[in-house]
């Protein structure tokens, strides 16, 4: 192995290890409770996700039967920290402690009522990977999602459900996408302006999730993770967690709340809705104020997708950077060229809509522009 890629697989393993946050099982519950009966005979596959910390893979293991599952695979990252041992969901017959820092592969193909207690649950998968020893093994190389290995298992699964790295999200929908996969995964609400996103998002291929639409979200953070924000806690069993703002499903898995109508009563008046300088449409600042009678282009904000039913409204496109311009969305004008820089701080380019409040450039942070379908 050649120095630059050593490099690169050590930036790779800082970047996951910073990404390394495992989400809360009630949050897993509350969302995959809308697609309960799109699992049947289907292989679930778990990866960018540690299977001995995930709640993914807990959830998916003990509703194994329930769901009909037909396998369910869970893959790690080389280096994934093995941390709270009272959340440790398995302690694998054979597998020592110190193994399990390394990247690993699960695999349940069946669940039975090992305990004889009645009830399919976490404890008879324990039972089974205990005393299966081709249920769980050591990856070969590193278990990064986007290796030859795991792509091979992606290939194989029909559903991949995880917490992906927030910093490689781009990468991981690309993949997705690449390979035709359906999915559930959770995200910055943000990544809704990565091109790779939006134009899944435009197409009618990808949408948000049923349930998170506002506010922030706990996750559990590895025990040497810096917790230097206010929003952050030690629990009883020194577990540590952090709270995340923006944070979404993605999902490409349909469900009926998706087409449930937005209800609009404002009307439209020019004074309370400008219009953009450098293309023509109207600024939106809040999703509940679409005006109920505009029958042009609106820009509104990304949240608007916490909203969005597709047969009501019709994407036009996302009013930012290059992904503005493909769009029409005109350069600044040569007067307004001398506040160019000061917009810029904010990231601000060319292909961004802006505004003029007395003469000064006025650019809101990303717009998608919609078109009422009912008009």
């Amino acid at each position: 192995m050649n120095k630059e890629t050593q490099h690169s697989n050590l930036r790779s393993a800082k970047k996951v290890k910073k990404d390394e946050f495992y989400t809360q099982l009630t949050d897993i519950e509350k969302e995959l409770k809308h697609y309960k009966d799109q699992f049947k005979d289907k292989i679930v596959y778990c990866n960018a996700d540690d299977p001995f910390e995930s709640n993914f893979f807990k959830y998916f293991a003990a509703n194994f039967n329930f769901l009909g599952l037909k396998k369910l695979i869970a893959t790690s990252y080389a280096g994934s920290p093995i941390v709270g041992h009272q959340l440790s969901v398995f302690d694998i017959e054979g597998v020592k402690s110190e193994d399990k820092k390394e990247p690993m592969k699960i695999e349940i193909n069946e669940v039975k009522d090992f305990n004889k207690d009645g009830a399919i649950n976490i404890e008879d998968v324990e039972y089974l990977l205990k005393h299966d020893a081709n249920s769980a093994r050591t990856l070969q190389g590193s278990g990064d999602f986007r290796s030859h290995e795991c792509i091979e298992i992606l290939k194989e699964a029909d559903v991949i459900i995880t917490n992906p790295p927030f910093s490689l999200f781009r990468d991981f929908i690309s993949q997705l996408d690449e390979y035709d996969k359906k999915f559930i995964i959770i995200g910055n609400v943000n990544a809704i302006t990565y091109r790779e996103t939006f134009k899944l998002i435009k197409e009618n291929r990808l949408w948000l999730g049923a349930s998170i639409h506002s506010g922030d979200r706990e996750f559990r953070v590895p025990d040497d993770y810096p917790l230097t924000a206010a929003s952050s806690r030690i629990d009883e069993n020194g577990n540590k967690f952090i709270r995340v703002k923006g944070v979404r499903w993605f999902t490409n898995l349909d469900y009926k709340e998706r087409y449930e109508d937005l209800i609009l009563y404002k009307s439209y008046t020019p004074e309370e809705y400008p219009k953009y300088e450098n293309f023509d449409a109207i600024n939106v600042n809040k999703t509940k104020a679409i005006p109920v009678d505009y029958d042009g282009y609106i820009g509104v904000p990304i949240t608007f997708l916490d909203k969005y039913n597709p047969d009501q409204f019709e994407i036009i496109g996302l009013g930012i950077s290059n992904s503005g311009i493909e769009i029409g969305v005109q350069p600044y004008k040569p007067e307004h060229k001398k506040y160019r820089k000061e917009v810029q701080k904010r990231g601000a380019v060319d292909g961004d809509l802006y505004m003029m409040e007395d003469g000064v450039v006025k650019v809101p942070y990303a717009r998608i522009l919609i078109k009422n379908k009912r008009i």
